[in-house]
Parts: C-alpha cells; sequence; structure tokens
C-alpha cells in the first residue's frame, strides 16, 4: 500500500491469540471485541459509554488512545510505555499541553494524522514533523481545514512548502483519518467490569501445558492481592 495506512496483523501474533483468549478465561478476566476493529476502537467505545458519569483511566503503552484524554468529562491515560505500571506518566490535558503543544485529545488525534507515526506505519504528510503538525492544529483546528486552507492560495497561515507538502500528501490523508482515529461507537457484547476470578484448576492446568512456571504463581498472587 503507497499510503503506508494499512497495519498487517504479525504472522507470530495469529497462533498466540487463541493462547491468550485460554489464559483470561482461565483467569476469569472479561474479554470483549469486535470483529474486524482494533482494540483501541473497543477501548474508545466502553470510554464513551462511561466518560462523564465516573471517571476513567486508561492504562495503556499505546499513544493512540491519548486522543481519549478529555479533563472535562474525567478520562485520562496511564502511560506505561517508559515507567511500567509502577511509575506510569498521568496524561491530562496539562500534560498534552505540555509536550506535544496539543490543546486536548481530539487536537492530538489530528496532529497524529499530520505527523504520522512509524510504529503505526504512518508515514505522515512529508516535512511536517510534531511540531509543525501541533502549530497547524492549533491555528486551522482539523486536518480537513488545513487541507481547505493549503488548495486555496489566498488564505493565510501557510508557507508555500507547507502549502505544497500538504497538497501532495492528498492520497495519504483521504485515508489516514481511519487508521489514527479511536473509534468510540462500535456495537459491542455486553460485558460486565466484574474484577477477575480465577479458576484455579484450569489456570493450573494451563500454566502447566505453557510452562508458565513461577510466573503463573505471582499472577494468582497478583490477582488474590487485588481482589
Amino acid at each position: 500500500d503507497t499510503t503506508g495506512t494499512t497495519e498487517d496483523t504479525p504472522a507470530d501474533l495469529v497462533p498466540q491469540v487463541p493462547v491468550i483468549v485460554e489464559l483470561l478465561a482461565a483467569l476469569g478476566i472479561a474479554r470483549v471485541g469486535a470483529a474486524g476493529y482494533e482494540a483501541d476502537d473497543v477501548i474508545g467505545t466502553l470510554v464513551e459509554r462511561t466518560a462523564g458519569r465516573r471517571p476513567v483511566e486508561v492504562v495503556t503503552g499505546d499513544r493512540d488512545l491519548f486522543q481519549l484524554v478529555d479533563d472535562a468529562r474525567g478520562v485520562r491515560v496511564l502511560y506505561t510505555a517508559r515507567g511500567g505500571v509502577r511509575d506510569a506518566d498521568v496524561v491530562d490535558e496539562a500534560f498534552l499541553t505540555q509536550k506535544y503543544r496539543v490543546a486536548d485529545g481530539t487536537a492530538y488525534g489530528q496532529m497524529s494524522i499530520l505527523r504520522g507515526d512509524t510504529s503505526d506505519g504512518l508515514p505522515g504528510v512529508a516535512g511536517i514533523g510534531e511540531k509543525t503538525a501541533a502549530d497547524l492544529i492549533e491555528r486551522f483546528g482539523t486536518v480537513e481545514a488545513v487541507r481547505v486552507a493549503a488548495a486555496d492560495p489566498s488564505s493565510p497561515g501557510l508557507t508555500p512548502a507547507r502549502r505544497r507538502r500538504i497538497v501532495e500528501a492528498a492520497d495519504y490523508l483521504d485515508v489516514a483519518g481511519d487508521v489514527v482515529l479511536v473509534r468510540r461507537g462500535l456495537e459491542l457484547p455486553a460485558a460486565e467490569p466484574l474484577l477477575p476470578i480465577p479458576d484455579a484448576a484450569a489456570f493450573a492446568a494451563f500454566a502447566d501445558e505453557v510452562g508458565l512456571g513461577t510466573t503463573a504463581d505471582r499472577v494468582l498472587a497478583a490477582l488474590t492481592v487485588t481482589t
């Protein structure tokens, strides 16, 4: 795909999925999904259902979910990629403003389309880095508004070079939003957000089958403390 906007499932991951499903069942951890959609979209939908009614914290190592940050509705992200769960970054609107120069989660998503993300196979707009992308979203509000301005030579706020780069990135920008932006309105099966209640016998059999060793003991100990 010349636009760089498709994501392929790693071949090594495919055989792991049924093993993960079996593990979650043995540990009594609720699992919910939607065929054809990523976990980000499922999380986004669950957050959308809850935000504003109670505080929501999304624990993740994926920056894409910074889009969900919304101080007014009590949504923040605990970002574990750098410090792990014990020392997670608390991502709220102040964090986004300080680190990325964007006002909120919605602006972060728009900035991400322009910037791209090589870890997700997204090239971004050539010559538009994170700082420039944030400046453009601060000025114009949305990627679509940036594109409208770029297409109008009389519109102020864009240098000739940036105008040209945005126009030349039309194929990428036509589809990038479908990959970058987290969906919020999926039809999901009902799932009760209950605390995990492990099936000790099933988990012991699973742990023995896959050779978890002492890791299994640590998992059960952690869940016992939690519950």
